[in-house]
């Protein structure tokens, strides 16, 4: 790609044609450090521009001074080049360790743009990484999930990722249904070779096989975006039952206002609780009751509709009476299990009579660790026991596009096995099947997917 080059008064060329981009790949706020990273065909033009002296040695930390181009100081630096193709884009890449806070990495990134580089996009980074075969699409997903994650079993779901278990779990599948493909290829060219047309039921016998494992892959979706987004755990009850300091109490801060008056909790409040085993999502919701206030009636909406989407809830009360009511009307409102939770313990008496699952107190810490044991065992008893070393889907992109390709071999399945069409008319299913497991790794370049996937992801990465 050629470089627009432009001379200022002082003499420093600039490049100015769009390619080479810049951005602070740190978070901005007060911090020891910060990085500013430029990728792209002008980063040795801007480095002559802007660095004094340059690096002249690639992947070897350097001390510089950074200047903009007419000649003044701004920061002192550590600078790092990778030469293309070794860098993480795949082209001549920049790293600049500049000092922390507001001004300095500003400063760096407003004179590399006055040279002529433009700010990078949201993921744009990591997108040329794709385009350069640096990383397929779901390794650069695994990027974006590995920053946001927040726990333990998200962050080695993402690394497992990264790793490339799931691209090649998905690509060899993609590599099997090329090779029915080319049976089907074969049968229909070659009708009257030596060794006679391919048997129809081993390229059915094929088709089963290769049916039964993507629907084995499709399997894994609900566990995978359990442990990817953890596992929504509603609190429901009535007002002032205690579901709050129960919200507090197990994530060991106070996160919801706890007050005596009923209906304090107005809105849904979520945190995560990150356990060794299953991530939770808890969320402590507006008591379910009838209210005429308003902002009051949004939060018992807005606590419905947790309860819909809750992977297990836990129907809390002071008495057996207020347990046995909520867990009634939560009933109504989802299909997820539900635990029935007497709160404030030390206040309860006679507790042997409540039929409820589990009696804990917020103020003591009774039965709190039980409580959690009940919810991981609950769990577990409705989707198994969570596995982050297998393979698996954990996002809405990779169970559509792994159900194209199940419903696209199940057509061809059902052309096939009733001789419906022609072969070449059945393997368009097959072929469309492959492109849809393309899709999900990047094989096939779809630039909407490519939008879809790195809007979300921060600048500078």
């Amino acid at each position: 790609m050629s470089i627009r080059r432009i001379i200022p008064p002082g003499g420093a060329e600039i490049v100015g044609d769009g390619s080479t981009i810049v951005a602070i790949a740190t978070a901005m706020g007060r911090g020891a450090l910060a990085t500013v990273r430029a990728s792209g065909p002008g980063v040795r033009t801007l480095m002559r521009v802007l660095l004094e002296p340059p690096p002249t040695i690639v992947r070897r930390a350097t001390r510089c001074v950074v200047r903009d181009v007419s000649g003044a100081a701004i920061d002192e630096v550590v600078v790092t080049l990778y030469a293309a193709p070794h860098s993480f884009t795949g082209e001549d890449l920049l790293e600049l360790s500049t000092h922390g806070g507001l001004m300095a990495p500003t400063a760096v990134l407003a004179a590399a743009i006055r040279a002529g580089a433009r700010q990078a996009e949201p993921g744009e980074f990591t997108r040329r990484a794709v385009l350069n075969g640096k990383l397929d699409l779901l390794q650069a997903e695994a990027i974006g999930d590995l920053i946001d994650a927040r726990s333990s079993a998200a962050h080695r779901l993402a690394l497992r990722q990264l790793d490339g278990g799931l691209t090649r779990r998905v690509s060899l599948l993609r590599d099997r249904i090329l090779e029915l493909e080319a049976l089907l290829a074969y049968d229909i060219d070659f009708p009257e070779e030596d060794d006679g047309p391919m048997p129809r039921a081993h390229i059915a016998d094929t088709a089963d096989t290769l049916f039964d494992a993507l629907g084995m892959l499709l399997a894994t979706t609900e566990q995978g975006t359990l442990v990817h987004h953890g596992a929504l755990v509603v609190l429901a009850g009535a007002p002032n039952v205690g579901k709050s300091s129960l919200f507090n109490a197990l994530l060991g801060e106070a996160r919801a206002i706890v007050t005596d008056v009923p209906g304090t909790t107005r809105d849904a409040i979520e945190a995560v609780l990150d356990l060794p085993g299953w991530p939770l999502r808890l969320v402590d919701t507006a008591g379910l009751r009838e209210s005429a206030d308003e902002v009051e009636r949004l939060g018992i909406e807005a606590s419905s509709r947790y309860l819909g989407q809750a992977a297990l809830v836990l129907a809390c009360g002071d008495s057996a009476r207020s347990v046995a009511d909520v867990a009634g009307m939560g009933a109504a409102r989802t299909t997820a299990p539900v635990v029935t939770v007497v709160t404030k313990g030390d206040l309860v008496a006679e507790r042997h009579e409540t039929a409820a699952d589990i009696t804990v107190s917020a103020h003591t810490g009774q039965g709190l660790r039980a409580l959690l044991a009940l919810v991981e065992q609950r769990l577990r008893q409705r989707h198994g026991e969570p596995t982050l070393d297998a393979p698996g889907l954990t996002s809405a992109r990779h169970q559509v596009a792994v159900a194209a390709a199940v419903e696209e071999l199940q057509a061809f399945r059902t052309t096939w096995g009733e001789d419906l069409v022609p072969a070449s008319v059945a393997a368009i299913h097959v072929r469309a099947a492959a492109d849809a497991l393309g899709e999900l790794i990047g094989v096939v370049r779809v630039d909407d997917v490519l939008e879809a996937v790195f809007q979300r992801f921060c600048v500078g990465k």
